[in-house]
């Protein structure tokens, strides 16, 4: 025996030394086949493959996790080459900085719709293709795992085939790729990753990592995996649960987009993106519950202990409790963290729904939900309906009970609207502005369109064909909105009509709705008659302003229109700074004497809209401060002229260096001695007055603009009549020519103008009142006495000086010290 023991010794020895060196060939020949496997575009043969499936559990779920864990693809796993245009998205996505990677969800959810839309399009006319039980409920499912770093989802759509994984995920034979990578270098706007037919690649924006499971109907479930590495690979499913129906996105996110992992942030991108998506989205979300749990042994002790110190009394009553209690259990609350699904997107899209089967209650929390206002004001009116031809869409307009505060700061700088577009029900911006024209920017609302390309950008919008008749459609809904709102107030109808709807009992809920729109929203309007030459006529039917005759109340044009005297031919108006100071206005004492009711438009933007507003209904404007002004025929007009041609002829010189145009004879004054007007197509005293206040006004750029000036004189006034005297018996008087002067000046400053030497006017007026009070025009201002002066300012302490000094350091102090 001892012979044999010492070979047999050095027998195993060698052994355990030629074991390890063989282990390290086997491990590198392994490794040499992975590298081979992931070779492409070469289709491997299944080498790592357990034949027929013949696997125990912990087997499949010990090669899972290692698979999970290094992120690479399945040994298993038939493996093939991305398309060459393919790769080249890709390589831009992955590379990408694009700031919105949010989108990825967007993408995912809206395929997921696509899918679920696909098979229920076939249930239709085939019932069984749903199957029973949780196949045939169409929804969406979002699940985090924070541990691995993965986020899925997953829908019961119709799934897809092993083909077609290849062809959609791998291998699109489509101009789709190619052209969004051409528009990618142009652009850069990963935007349009949808319009193209390859919103799926976005989810390389955020993972590193992507598995899709996917089972058909007709097909076995499979997986298709990718790193984005040029190849990709698909292998029958013998790991995952079976989903019956269906595909499931499983994304290994990277580490800088870890912020996906919280549930808050889903939350806020599903209501951003897919808020209306048809189908229910849920979430896997977790959840706090109080759970009743045993007290332990050690805690019941501790309470033991803690009651002896109560009173004899207090024991016997609680004997018999604890009696009753030693029956029970004991118990305590504690915080318990549960998961259920939560449903994402609870407000339907009632814009899908007939008009008819919406109630208003519906319409007002959509609103809410829409605008982010949960208060508990309704908007004003909204307009629902679906338009059918070459384009067709659904869209909902909503009237704000208020405007924003900032509605007009930014109104041509801001890109932004509140009308948000939809593409077959998925959100795709709210920065449009082409949809509806900027004077209707305060409208909320929606525009589902399915004939607009999914993820349309704004370059793409403004070429597109249908937007024209989009656009076109949406200012013909919101303008009759706007005029509805204004038919069902009793306040902006006839008495006939009032009783008609004060019978209907609308009128207490309408009652002052539309004066409540025009306080908010009225400039809007009025920038709209300027901005928009082809609804010009049905805008200026809104328009609302107070008048000489409203009593307060707001008119309309057709309303004015109906109380015109016979014989009156013009609208007529004034525009000044307030109502207050117009109602004084001397352009208006002939006209209110003879009846005619003039609209005061007060508004700054007023005088801009009158340029483009010329004319309503065949019936023209009248600015009452301007020429042209006609209030019937007076037989003495001709006599008059003819009696006070002197005084005009002479005045006129007189103001020849006032930049005075003419002076004439005026129809329109009773009480005032004259006032000054401008020419017909020039600026008026307010327009003159806004323009001088602009910030970067160019007084020597607004001179060609600034009206001739006119003075019209009243004839039957006695100063006017006093100056025809005096002028007829000494023409060169200088008094005459002063106080020719000082009336011209006072009457500028009454008509609106502003004085070019106020100094001047000043004096004069102080001249007059000197002789008013006989004082005589050589009194001198009595001197100062210059001698007490000086000695006061020489008299000054050194204590006060010295005291200033320490004042002047002390304040230097604290503000270093505040600094």
């Amino acid at each position: 025996m001892r012979k044999w023991t010492i070979p047999s010794v050095l027998f195993l020895l060698c052994l355990l030394f030629l074991l390890p060196d063989q282990g390290r060939k086997i491990q590198a020949n392994a490794e040499v086949d992975s590298d081979a496997a992931v070779d492409p575009p070469k289709v491997e043969e299944k080498l790592g493959a357990v034949p027929h499936g013949l696997s125990t559990d912990s087997d499949v779920v010990k090669r899972e996790a290692e698979s999970m864990s290094r992120r690479n693809l399945r040994t298993n796993a038939e493996k093939f080459e991305f398309q060459a245009e393919v790769s080249r998205l890709m390589d831009i996505i992955i590379n990408s900085l694009y700031s919105n990677k949010d989108i990825f969800l967007r993408e995912l959810i809206s395929n997921a719709s696509d899918a679920l839309d696909k098979i229920r399009f076939l249930s239709l006319t085939d019932k069984e293709i749903l199957g029973e039980g949780d196949d045939a409920k169409l929804e969406i499912q979002i699940k985090l795992d924070k541990e691995k770093k993965i986020l899925s989802i997953r829908d019961r759509g119709i799934g897809m085939t092993k083909e077609d994984l290849i062809k959609n995920l791998g291998t699109i034979a489509k101009s789709g790729t190619s052209a969004f990578v051409e528009k990618m270098q142009t652009s850069g706007d990963l935007n349009l990753i949808g319009q193209f037919g390859v919103g799926f690649y976005s989810v390389y924006l955020v993972a590193d990592y992507v598995e899709v499971i996917s089972k058909h109907n007709d097909d076995k479930q499979y997986v298709w995996e990718s790193k984005a590495d040029g190849a990709f690979a698909i292998s029958d499913d013998e790991w995952n649960e079976p989903l019956g129906r269906g595909t499931e996105i499983r994304l290994h996110l990277r580490d800088e987009a870890q912020e996906y992992l919280d549930e808050y942030k889903l939350k806020e991108l599903v209501k951003k993106y897919s808020e209306f998506i048809n189908f229910p989205i849920n979430l896997w979300a977790t959840k706090e519950v109080d759970e009743e749990v045993p007290v332990d042994e050690d805690e019941s002790n501790d309470d033991e202990e803690t009651s002896d110190s109560k009173s004899s009394e207090e024991e016997e009553e609680e004997d018999t409790e604890k009696e009753d209690e030693e029956k029970k259990p004991k118990t305590k609350t504690v915080k318990k963290t549960t998961y259920e699904w939560e449903l994402l997107n609870d407000v339907k899209a009632i814009w899908l729904r007939s008009p008819k089967e919406v109630t208003d209650e519906e319409y007002t929390k959509f609103y809410h939900s829409l605008a982010k206002d949960f208060g508990d004001e309704k908007p004003l009116s909204w307009s629902h309906f679906t338009a059918e031809g070459d384009v067709e869409f659904k869209a909902v307009l909503f009237v704000p009970p208020k405007a924003p505060h900032d509605l007009y700061e930014s109104y041509y700088n801001s890109n932004k609207s509140n009308l948000k577009l939809y593409v077959r029900r998925v959100f795709i911006s709210d920065e449009f502005d082409e949809l509806l024209p900027k004077y209707l920017n305060f409208l909320m609302g929606l525009v589902d369109s399915d004939t607009l390309p999914l993820n349309v950008s704004r370059e793409m919008l403004q070429q597109h064909s249908s937007l024209k008749t989009i656009k076109k459609k949406l200012i013909r809904k919101a303008l009759d909105m706007i005029r509805k709102l204004a038919e069902e107030d009793p306040d902006e109808s006839n008495d006939k009509d009032k009783k008609d709807i004060e019978e209907s009992g609308e009128s207490n809920e309408k009652k002052g709705q539309y004066a409540k729109f025009w306080n908010e929203f009225g400039k809007s309007i009025k920038l709209g008659i300027i901005e928009d030459a082809t609804n010009r006529n049905r805008l200026a039917k809104l328009l609302r302003f107070e008048t000489t005759k409203s009593d307060g109340k707001l008119t309309s044009l057709d309303q004015y229109i109906s109380r015109m005297k016979s014989g009156q031919k013009d609208i007529f108006y004034i525009t000044g700074t307030s109502k207050e100071q117009l109602e004084k206005s001397p352009f208006l004492e002939r006209l209110t004497k003879k009846n005619y009711e003039v609209i005061f438009f007060t508004d700054p933007v007023d005088e801009y809209l009158m340029q483009y507003l010329m004319d309503y209904e065949d019936t023209k404007f009248q600015n009452v401060s301007k020429e042209g002004l006609k209030i019937g025929k007076d037989s003495k007009d001709k006599e008059l002229k003819e009696s006070f041609k002197g005084l005009t002829k002479w005045w006129k010189g007189a103001l020849a260096s006032d930049n005075v145009d003419d002076v004439k004879i005026s129809n329109r004054l009773a009480d005032t001695p004259c006032v000054v007007v401008t020419s017909k197509f020039g600026w008026s005293a307010n327009m003159e007055r806004i323009m001088q206040s602009q910030t970067l006004s160019d007084a020597n750029k607004q001179a060609y603009m600034k009206g001739k000036r006119v003075l019209e004189i009243n004839p039957r006034h006695p100063i006017i009549k006093e100056l025809r005297e005096r002028v007829l018996k000494d023409p060169e008087d200088e008094s005459i020519k002063q106080t020719a002067q000082l009336v011209y000046q006072t009457a500028l400053m009454e008509s609106g103008f502003v004085l070019t030497d106020p100094k001047s006017f000043a004096s004069q007026i102080y001249s007059s009142v000197k002789n008013s009070l006989e004082i005589s025009p050589d009194a001198a201002v009595d001197e100062e006495d210059d001698v007490e002066e000086s000695v006061i300012e020489s008299g000054a302490t050194k204590d006060e000086t010295e005291a200033s000094l320490n004042m002047d350091e002390v304040s230097e102090e604290d503000v270093k010290d505040e600094l």
